[in-house]
C-alpha cells in the first residue's frame, strides 16, 4: 500500500509544479526508423517508429497517408505481473493507444506523406505513473525520426510535420495541486488530469476527472496553466534530442 504522506513529500523533494526528472534517448532500437526512450522519473517508455507502404483498407481512397499508435504494458513493468494483451484488446489500452494516434496526426500533415502508415509503438517497461503522457513525449521524438529517415531515403521530398506534441498529468492531492504524478501520487488523487498540447502552446485533448471530489473553474484553469508551463519545457527538450524547426 501506497504511503499516505506522498503528497506531503514528493519523490525527490520535488516542487509542487516540477516535473520529475525526464530524459528522451534517441536510437535506441536497431531496426526501428525511429526510436525513443521516454523516462519520466521511473516511468520508462519505449516508443518506436515503423513504416509500412500500404493504408488500412477504408484510407485507401483518400490519397493520404495514416499514423496510428499501439501500447502495452509489458508483464514485469509494475510491482505485480501484468498479463500480456493480444489483438481484439479492449478498455485502457486501447484508449491509451488512441490517444496517442490522435495526439500525433495533429501536427502530421498526412497528404505530404505519401501512401504509407507510420506505426508507432509504446511498450512500458516501467511503470510509475504518467505512462500515456510519457508515451505520447517519446512518440513524437520517435515519428520525427522515422519521417526524417524517408525524408533522407528519398521517399518523400521533405519532413511532413507541423510542429510538436507533448503531454503531462496534473491533479489534487491531499488538496494540492501537483504536476506530473507519480503512482503513490496518482493513486490518492482526487482529481486527476492528463494534457496534450503542442509546440505553439494550442491544446490537443484534456482528460480530466473528479476522482474522489468535483471541481471547480478555478481548479481546472491553475491545471491547465500548470500543465501548459511543462509542455513548454517538454517541447524543448524533445528541440533539443532532434533538433526539429517548425
Amino acid at each position: 500500500m501506497a504511503d499516505d504522506s506522498c503528497a506531503r513529500e514528493r519523490s525527490g523533494g520535488r516542487a509542487e509544479d516540477e516535473m520529475r526528472p525526464v530524459t528522451l534517448t534517441r536510437g535506441v532500437m536497431k531496426n526501428a526508423l525511429g526510436s525513443c526512450l521516454a523516462e519520466f522519473g521511473d516511468t520508462r517508455v519505449l516508443c518506436s517508429a515503423t513504416i509500412e507502404e500500404t493504408l488500412p483498407a477504408w484510407r485507401k481512397a483518400s490519397r493520404q497517408g495514416w499514423v496510428t499508435a499501439e501500447y502495452a504494458m509489458l508483464p514485469a513493468s509494475t510491482n505485480t505481473r501484468t498479463k500480456r494483451e493480444y489483438k481484439g484488446r479492449k478498455g485502457r489500452s486501447m484508449e491509451i493507444e488512441r490517444l496517442i494516434g490522435r495526439s500525433l496526426r495533429t501536427v502530421v500533415n498526412l497528404s505530404a506523406l505519401g501512401e504509407i502508415t507510420v506505426t508507432v509503438d509504446c511498450d512500458v517497461i516501467q511503470a510509475d505513473g504518467g505512462t500515456r503522457t510519457a508515451s505520447v513525449t517519446g512518440a513524437w521524438v520517435a515519428l520525427h525520426d522515422a519521417l526524417s529517415a524517408w525524408v533522407d531515403a528519398g521517399r518523400i521530398a521533405r519532413l511532413p510535420l507541423t510542429g510538436q506534441v507533448a503531454a503531462i498529468s496534473m491533479g489534487m492531492v491531499e488538496g494540492r495541486l501537483l504536476l506530473d504524478l507519480d503512482y503513490p501520487e496518482d493513486s490518492h488523487a482526487e482529481i486527476d488530469m492528463n494534457l496534450v498540447g503542442t509546440n505553439d502552446g494550442r491544446i490537443v485533448e484534456v482528460q480530466g476527472t473528479g476522482e474522489r471530489t468535483p471541481f471547480d473553474r478555478a481548479h481546472l484553469d491553475s491545471l491547465l496553466d500548470m500543465g501548459q508551463s511543462a509542455i513548454a519545457r517538454l517541447v524543448q527538450l524533445q528541440d533539443e534530442v532532434t533538433g526539429f524547426t517548425a
